[in-house]
């Protein structure tokens, strides 16, 4: 006996499913069922990942959509259904590549036109996107039960005539498998129904939660959704039978009707849809005397080499030039790169600061010419294949960082450069934590908020230090005791486990934007999250799929991240030009056209950093990190750059900062694990500390290419066990065939995966030890103008702008040329700003958009 459950809300039916997609697929293997469906609530928010997994897992995977109907038409904001309804349910399941795509658009449509308390579709609609789609009636909720309900037969006759005319030999009504009240008298005039009109029927379980026994968490997830008291005897409940049944199960439900569960299979059997692995990206407008991407990338790249390393280039950067295009052309991504540098390019040219670059984006000496990063890869031995592997070809990800207040001018330009109906922001989906579901299962049992917030609390939350429920109540005394206090709270406890990591909410990511060739919702569905995506007339939409799904599906994304401290050195920058009427070193008098113009080796910077002087600097600022300045005496630019790499958990744990440290200072010896590493290492004095030296390690020894070494780093990086094993023996065999002793190739292994496991980002670490160092320049020579900026930063934080203000009185600590500390005036009307200044005798004014109660329009 075999069935399939084309019926199926998961946990992103939000607070009113409670499956995980994984154990759906999981339940349908061990149930041996051949396929799935996904029917969330109007949305499509997870077909991707259900597809992707249930191809995994040898499951035929369905993709669905329980769709809102209006009543009529999709933009009327009325109750005019049945029963003075808004919407009626109705289960569409895409049965080829082209009823995917309808499914997408009418699932997009839903939110951008027919939203009216859920995002509805209508007839007209479902009439212009029918094709390839096959339907069913769906629950009681649906429109042909609730006629039917309603004694209304003759709407209900109308309304199945209606779809099964429109979905020819695709139309089936449905029947349910569950005791709901109503349920099966419903039933019975379905299959009358069905025969007066001579269509099929289908059976569904409209499955909710796993298995019966998470029927009461289920209860309490829907108290949770609708705001309602577990003992409201006003509230819906669900029937404890929609849990995922086997096919036996299904079966005995109707035993006389065989051809209810036969034709689950046979929609399962017509369904073909296979996604194939391809990439879109919009076209990037050319002007007129270049007309093919890839030649006028490298036209501009030129141009830009030239001017960063002089005309002939020297040889290495001709090389390093030619090696790179070469790939970028082969894999097709010159358009990403000219669209990057497009927007960069604007908004350097409208005064908005643009970060050095982050990530590993900053290992490509191309972008570096294009001005898309600022750090020469080639100064600080940057590896391209860290950003871009040949060998394992992926989209190009470069994330940049703009002014945190002028973010949203460049999006606008690429909404206009690109159209509005094909750029969008991006989903992400809050989930229920283990602090949070306390609260909120607490809430729906009738807890007083006091009582879940002090067991909340016993709850650890930090980073790298979290703990489920479960591991609470197994790992933690105090907590424990509460589970052990009474059935009351074993059953917050209980129902916490289970709801635990579900997703709570949709919402808007804080950065990342996707740039399609065309409409959106001709690749991906998209929503519209309310009030998350401006409060204007002209919403950006939000795609349904989250980045990892985006990643999947070919699309461009990019993070466009607001970083006050880039805001922060400009307006310092302006502050000194305003004030000296130009940006000088004050002890030697030499000139700079800009900050990035300022040198790395500048002794007052690294002096005030070694005495402790880190308030306000980049990345710098923790106890952490200026104790490990303080004690390496940091003296260079790459101590910065090794600092931010070494003061993360793992490197701490594993002693390797301390290790750096001792040899920095001569303390400790200087090893290196093989002769021919010690170039590689020295910079760090033997201690593996970046990922790019993982790389340069399998290249030398083992004689790797660049793009192979970026696959084993990867592995290592990302704790992929079976990869780890295949790739660190193969570093081995190739290893030793080249002359190294076997001894020293499997030490070697261990290390690279020991080390290799925390190693940092070289290229994102030295991108963001610039920006850390132009704080620190300004604030070493600078002062004022950079402790107004760092205060004007924070207007809205009163705690922070209390610590910058003792920060001030503390400065002749760190700057001895300082005589007295950094005064800051009280707010006056006649002299202040919105921001903090200062003012002639070097001294800062308060600010009035830090005074509590004081508008913007009042200054």
């Amino acid at each position: 006996m075999s069935f399939v459950h084309l019926h199926t809300h998961s946990e992103y039916s939000l607070l009113d499913g409670a499956n995980r997609l994984g154990d759906l697929v999981r339940k349908a293997k061990e149930h041996e069922m051949p396929g799935l469906a996904l029917t969330d609530h109007g949305c499509m928010f997870g077909a991707w990942t259900f597809h992707k997994q249930a191809r995994k897992e040898g499951i035929k995977p369905i993709i669905g959509m329980e769709a809102y109907v209006a009543p009529g038409d999709r933009r009327d904001r009325s109750r005019s259904g049945q029963g003075e309804r808004a919407y009626y349910h109705l289960v569409l399941l895409a049965r080829d590549m082209q009823g995917y795509k309808n499914l997408v658009k009418l699932s997009s449509i839903g939110y951008t036109e027919g939203f009216y308390h859920k995002p509805r579709i209508d007839r007209e609609v479902l009439a212009r996107h029918n094709e390839g789609i096959i339907v069913s009636s769906a629950c009681m909720a649906g429109e042909v039960a609730r006629h039917l309900q309603a004694d209304n037969l003759a709407g209900a006759r109308e309304t199945a005539e209606w779809y099964a005319n429109l979905f020819d030999g695709r139309y089936y009504l449905e029947v349910q498998a569950h005791d709901s009240p109503g349920q099966a008298e419903l039933n019975k005039q379905i299959f009358t129904l069905g025969d007066d009109l001579g269509l099929p029927v289908v059976v569904t379980n409209d499955s909710h939660f796993l298995q019966p026994e998470d029927h009461e968490a289920h209860d309490i997830l829907l108290c949770i959704g609708l705001g309602k008291d577990r003992d409201d005897p006003n509230r819906m409940k669900y029937d404890e039978g929609l849990y995922f049944k086997s096919a036996e199960e299904m079966a005995a439900r109707f035993a006389d009707r065989p051809d209810v569960v036969e034709n689950t299979l046979k929609i399962a059997d017509e369904v073909d849809l296979v996604f194939e692995k391809k990439y879109f990206l919009p076209e990037f407008p050319l002007p007129e005397e270049h007309t093919d991407e890839a030649d006028y990338l490298e036209y501009l790249a030129l141009e830009g080499a030239k001017e960063r390393y002089g005309d002939p280039l020297p040889p290495e950067a001709q090389e390093r030039f030619d090696y790179e295009m070469g790939v970028i052309k082969g894999t097709g991504y010159a358009g990403y790169f000219l669209i990057t540098q497009d927007f960069i390019r604007w908004a350097r040219e409208h005064d908005i600061p643009v970060g050095p670059g982050r990530g590993s984006a900053a290992g490509s000496l191309v972008a570096y010419s294009l001005g898309i990063t600022n750090l020469d890869p080639l100064e600080f031995d940057l590896l391209f294949e860290r950003f871009l592997n040949p060998e394992r070809i992926s989209m190009p990800d470069i994330d940049i960082d703009f002014c945190y207040e002028r973010r949203g001018e460049v999006i606008e330009y690429t909404r206009q450069k690109y159209g509005k109906d094909a750029v969008g922001q991006i989903i992400t989906f809050g989930t229920m934590k283990s602090r949070a579901v306390i609260r909120d299962v607490g809430r729906a049992l009738g807890f007083e908020p006091s009582e879940t917030d002090t067991i909340a609390k016993l709850i650890p939350n930090a980073p790298g230090q979290s703990f489920t429920v479960q591991e609470a109540v197994e790992g933690l005394k105090e907590v424990r005791q509460y589970y052990e206090l009474d059935e009351r709270h074993r059953q917050l406890f209980d129902y916490s486990m289970t709801l635990e990591g579900l997703s709570r909410h949709a919402s808007v990511h804080a950065a990342g934007v996707v740039i399609a060739p065309g409409p959106i919702d001709d690749y991906v569905p998209v929503s519209v999250q309310t009030g998350k995506n401006g409060g204007d007339d002209d919403p950006m939409v939000v795609t349904q799929y989250d980045m990892n799904a985006l990643d999947d599906a070919g699309m461009l994304k990019m993070d466009f991240l607001g970083l006050k401290t880039l805001t922060v050195i400009h307006d310092a920058v302006i502050m000194v030009r305003e004030r000296y009427g130009k940006l000088a070193n004050p002890e030697t008098g030499e000139e700079y056209d800009s900050i990035d113009d300022v040198p790395l080796d500048d002794p007052a910077v690294y002096k005030m950093m070694a005495r402790g002087g880190t308030a306000g600097i980049f990345q710098f600022e923790s106890n952490l990190a200026n104790d490990k300045l303080r004690a390496m005496r940091c003296d260079r630019f790459m101590d910065l750059v090794a600092t931010n790499a070494l003061i993360r958990p793992g490197p701490l744990d594993s002693g390797m900062t301390d290790v750096y440290i001792d040899r920095k200072l001569g303390r400790k010896e200087v090893t290196y694990p093989h002769p021919d590493l010690q170039e590689i290492l020295e910079p760090t004095y033997g201690v593996i500390v970046y990922q790019e030296q993982v790389m340069r390690i399998a290249s030398e020894l083992a004689g790797f290419t660049l793009g192979e070494a970026d696959v084993l780093r990867k592995a290592v990086g990302k704790k992929i066990a079976e990869l780890i094993k295949q790739e660190l023996g193969k570093f081995i065999e190739r290893s030793v065939e080249r002359g190294v002793e076997r001894s020293i190739a499997v030490d070697l292994a261990d290390q690279i995966e020991t080390f290799g496991r925390y190693g940092f980002n070289l290229s994102h670490s030295a991108a963001y030890s610039l920006i850390s160092y132009h704080t620190a320049w300004l604030k070493a020579h600078y002062p004022a103008e950079f402790m107004a900026a760092l205060l004007s930063s924070v207007l809205d934080t009163t705690d922070s702008v209390v610590k910058y203000i003792s920060a001030c009185r503390d400065l002749p600590r760190y700057l001895p040329k300082l005589d007295d500390s950094l005064e800051v005036l009280p707010p006056d009307v006649n002299e202040s700003g919105w921001k903090f200044t200062v003012t002639e005798k070097g001294r800062i004014r308060f600010g009035l958009g830090a005074v509590k109660g004081v508008g913007h329009s009042a200054v």
